[in-house]
């Protein structure tokens, strides 16, 4: 028994995923050292690591005048330091007049907002309650 969990464990690790029954009927015939493979398919290859944020062709606008905190991040190069910077920086100025003003929030400089020109609109803030 305990030589058969071991290839379990082996051929899951070989296999790369253990959902499927032909899997499992493939792993249960290891008897004799051996291993059916040939109803199963081969594991896509995965790459580790975090995810992206957007994938290429999802392309994210953003109001600066209007995103919160959580929405600034979505956008390529910005974390959530940077976007608690940007809305502090839009509560103390009273809002963005244009884009470019993106370039006076610390932590931002022209090269970073080249690559978020096209990504990021400014119109009026709402109306704030009185």
């Amino acid at each position: 028994m305990q030589q058969r969990n071991r290839w379990w464990v082996v051929f899951v690790l070989v296999a790369g995923c253990a959902g499927t029954a032909e899997l499992c009927l493939a792993a249960q015939s290891t008897t004799q050292n051996r291993v059916a493979t040939s109803a199963v398919p081969p594991a896509p290859a995965v790459k580790l690591g975090a995810p992206p944020r957007t994938l290429p062709s999802q392309t994210v606008t953003v109001n600066l005048n209007t995103a919160t905190a959580a929405e600034l991040e979505r956008l390529p190069g910005i974390g959530a330091r940077v976007a608690a910077r940007i809305v502090a920086y839009r509560q103390k100025s009273g809002g963005f007049k244009k884009s470019e003003e993106l370039m006076n929030v610390p932590g931002i400089g022209e090269k970073a907002f080249l690559k978020l020109r096209g990504q990021v609109t400014v119109t009026s803030a709402p109306a704030t309650p009185r």
